[in-house]
């Protein structure tokens, strides 16, 4: 990727803010946090900002900064990781002095200033490392390191996506350079209490199969009350149905009340076909094999499991 400017920019500004996507997950957290720590290891006289006001549920990670409107207004606003604008999670993004948008989702809604976007890389995390690397003269510690090595390794689900290359894993090498501690991060994001041992179980043992290709699961809200789990952390148990040598596409569905009404927001995945074209007819959209939906009506999570059922149909 031609970085031509993104230097500069960063250079140019005293006071930088970042955001990222709502529910973040690994690569919007780790991109965010590179980021940060990269641009503070090199111009620490700079005011730089991760603003955001969820965190993510996986992994270890920084506190959320906070910034004042006055800040922002100021400020170069850094948008990693979010494909369209209503996923930005804080919206006073659009009150900065410049914006720059980097991200690896295929780009139908372009936005900010200045765009840093192809959907060949497999996470941001990729592409700020190669923009990290391609500054020689400047500092990329081992804390910028084992961020940007957290969001590559869960966006690409150790490195088993389709979207994983040649480059993904010089990325990888690259990472691993810097002397970063891959077993402790490792265990760090993939190891589990054993009350969420528990839960995988239950969802193994409470799969819905259509066909015998097409794996999901329902989770109401007193259902994530009985197992004291919160809805967008049950989320993140999507990978716990994609071992199976049978599921061509696998789906969490869960329900939260939000705005005022119970909605149901979903994860899906698949080996091959494409999911994130249905994701984008159900509020949601990502990666073509890896997508989610947002804000929908129980009717409508029956739809879209009718529609993903008619692909693998399709396609058979």
């Amino acid at each position: 990727m031609d970085f031509a400017g993104l230097r500069q920019d960063i250079e140019a500004f005293s006071i930088i803010t970042i955001y990222r996507h709502l529910n973040p997950d690994c690569d919007a957290s780790g991109s965010q946090f590179a980021l940060k720590q990269w641009i503070t290891d090199n111009w620490p006289e700079k005011q730089v900002y991760a603003l955001g006001s969820q965190s993510c549920s996986q992994g270890i990670w920084p506190v959320q900064d906070e910034a004042d409107e006055a800040m922002i207004k100021q400020s170069l606003a850094i948008i990693l990781d979010t494909a369209n604008t209503e996923r930005i999670d804080d919206g006073r993004w659009q009150k900065a002095a410049k914006t720059i948008k980097v991200d690896h989702h295929p780009n139908f809604t372009p936005f900010g200033d200045v765009l840093y976007v192809s959907p060949d890389y497999a996470a941001v995390c990729e592409i700020l490392t190669e923009f990290f690397d391609s500054n020689p003269d400047l500092i990329f510690s081992e804390k910028t390191a084992e961020y940007a090595y957290k969001g590559l390794l869960t966006d690409t689900l150790c490195f088993r996506t389709a979207n994983t290359t040649a480059n993904t894993l010089r990325t990888a090498a690259i990472l691993a350079g810097k002397g970063i501690r891959i077993p402790e991060l490792n265990r760090e994001l993939f190891d589990q209490t054993l009350d969420e041992y528990r839960f995988s179980s239950f969802l193994r043992a409470n799969v819905n199969l259509l066909n015998g290709s097409l794996a999901w699961i329902k989770l109401n809200a007193e259902t994530l009350s009985s197992h004291g789990i919160r809805a967008r952390e049950a989320r993140n148990f999507i990978d716990e149905l994609g071992h199976v040598k049978e599921f061509a596409v696998w789906c969490i569905f869960t329900e939260e009340f939000k705005e005022g009404k119970m909605q149901w927001d979903g994860s899906l995945r698949s080996k091959t076909l494409p999911v994130n074209d249905l994701a984008r007819e159900f509020n949601g959209g990502g990666h073509l094999n890896a997508a989610g939906v947002n804000h929908l009506s129980e009717e409508q999570v029956d739809e879209l499991i009718k529609a993903l059922d008619e692909r693998i149909r399709a396609n058979q």
